[in-house]
């Protein structure tokens, strides 16, 4: 048995942000994936392990190391890899890098949702966070609005001054709140647990797209941004009663489950309905995004052959 392997380099290379969003699409046309995690842990260290399959398009299981001595060592934090199974006879058809797929599928996630949610016209995109996500962020929304201007925010504005000076144009923002104001589509990729944005700050028409909290006790928006906005989650399963964004507000009252209006499963409700309402999107990945990113290489990568 010959099995492909995808390095982070050369896949990359293969790559396409709008086919990727238009492969997610398809692939939430088909069943509903099932999906499972597991930790298990050594002290400091753990080994992460997401399955999806998804019937018809196949299995995938991502695995991650976190060890946070490595980088004493000189070795990355994180490692893994995402292995590929074939829907038909459960074969392994590929290992594919674990960053690799990481970096498409948080990135090409939010991308789709703000394809489906933001105004055509968007023009000026806040970045909030000046991270590794930040700029597959810049990267993603670059391919569906071209014309867009870029600003960057950050906690270190040394940090944001160097993500702007690797993209040609792009500004930097030193009061949030202003950005906020004056952006078409804000996308937030902290690592915040106290709410950095304000609902007080959000205008008529904005799409708001919110990445960076993913453990139970994260958010990056308060009550009052919630409350302002139609919400939109990519899946409900991984979302509902597992992320902080979603999970505080509906346990305190502020918001209910029904003020969810849809995940990508329901494509006719996922969808904006006035020039003039704020959408807001959680980006909760889950292994059946991974699954779709990760089918999405191992096809582009077979058509380079």
């Amino acid at each position: 048995m010959t099995i492909t392997i995808i390095p982070f380099t050369e896949g990359q290379e293969l790559l396409d942000w709008i086919a990727l969003t238009n492969a997610m699409n398809q692939g939430h046309t088909m069943p509903r994936a099932e999906i499972a995690d597991s930790l298990l842990y050594r002290d400091s260290d753990t080994l992460l392990s997401r399955a999806a399959w998804i019937d018809g398009l196949g299995l995938a299981v991502k695995s991650a190391t976190i060890f946070p001595g490595n980088p004493a060592k000189g070795k990355p934090t994180v490692n893994g890899g995402v292995s590929l199974y074939s829907d038909s006879d459960g074969t392994l058809e590929a290992i594919v890098d674990f960053h690799l797929v990481t970096k498409w599928k948080t990135a090409g996630d939010s991308l789709l949702a703000a394809r489906m949610l933001a105004r055509p016209d968007s023009r000026e995109i806040l970045i909030v966070g000046a991270g590794t996500v930040g700029r597959s962020l810049r990267e993603a929304y670059g391919a569906a609005f071209p014309e867009a201007r870029f600003t960057v925010w950050n906690r270190t504005r040394a940090n944001a001054e160097a993500m702007a000076a690797e993209y040609p144009g792009m500004a930097v923002a030193d009061d949030l709140e202003t950005a906020v104001r004056a952006a078409d589509i804000v996308t937030s990729a902290t690592m915040s647990t106290e709410p950095v944005l304000k609902g007080a700050w959000l205008q008529p028409g904005q799409h708001i797209d919110l990445i960076g909290a993913y453990r139970p006790d994260m958010r990056e928006m308060d009550d009052e941004g919630l409350k302002r906005a139609r919400l939109f989650v990519d899946s409900f399963d991984t979302t509902v009663g597992h992320i902080g964004e979603v999970k505080i507000p509906m346990e305190a009252g502020t918001i209910a489950r029904d003020d969810l209006i849809a995940d990508y499963y329901s494509p006719d409700t996922f969808a904006r309905t006035s020039d003039d309402e704020i959408t807001l999107f959680k980006n909760g990945g889950g292994a059946h995004l991974d699954l779709m990113t990760s089918r999405y290489i191992l096809d582009a990568w077979r058509a380079a052959q």
